[in-house]
């Protein structure tokens, strides 16, 4: 599907199974770094994708448009979110790496009922700043982080997120999660579906 916004962003709607009735929420799934082969079919992305599927919670997993330096990407994710708003009653984000930074940034401007991000960067450019944005989310968070993880500079975010009051969870493995996608994905869905729940 095509999404609504300034930019040419492709994104698909994993709809949810469970209970065989009709999902009332929603997470949008931002990808990794697209000049680095991130895109809407990572495989930690579709993992969150399944096992929210199974705790009855739809799943809009999208493309960014073309590569703005995390500035229009961070626009891609509003969007995406705004189409989810449209659609449930309650929304969250979730993002991977450069997505989860993306994610942090966005929620920080977004009315979401949940944001869970999966080996955030603490900063996309001088000023997109996740860490400092974490401060400006009001909603329940989740910062999943692998400790064995030395491709981005994840302390400062998962750090920052304890001292809120948020979730960090950390796992023994690299950046990339090898062997632990379905951890990461019942981590991350297991959380996000319980606070759509809550609020919704």
């Amino acid at each position: 599907m095509i999404l609504p916004g300034a930019r040419d962003v492709r994104g698909r709607l994993d709809e949810a199974s469970a209970n065989g009735s009709e999902p009332d929420a929603a997470v949008v799934a931002c990808p990794p770094h697209p000049e680095q082969g991130g895109s809407r079919s990572d495989p930690r992305l579709r993992a969150v994708a399944d096992a929210l599927g199974e705790r009855g919670v739809d799943c809009l997993r999208f493309d960014y448009g073309p590569w703005d330096e995390g500035v229009g990407e961070r626009a891609d994710a509003r969007d995406a979110v705004a189409w989810a708003t449209e659609r449930y009653d309650a929304v969250g984000l979730f993002g991977y790496s450069f997505g989860a930074s993306v994610a942090v940034l966005a929620a920080a401007d977004l009315d979401l009922r949940a944001l869970s991000a999966l080996a955030p960067t603490a900063r996309l450019a001088p000023d997109l700043d996740a860490v400092a944005a974490l401060d400006r989310i009001d909603c329940p968070a989740q910062v999943i982080v692998g400790e064995r993880d030395d491709t981005v500079d994840w302390e400062p975010v998962a750090e920052r997120a304890a001292e809120l009051g948020h979730a960090v969870e950390r796992l023994p493995a690299d950046h990339f999660f090898v062997g632990r996608h379905d951890r990461v994905g019942e981590l991350a869905a297991a959380f996000l579906a319980s606070e759509l729940r809550e609020t919704s």
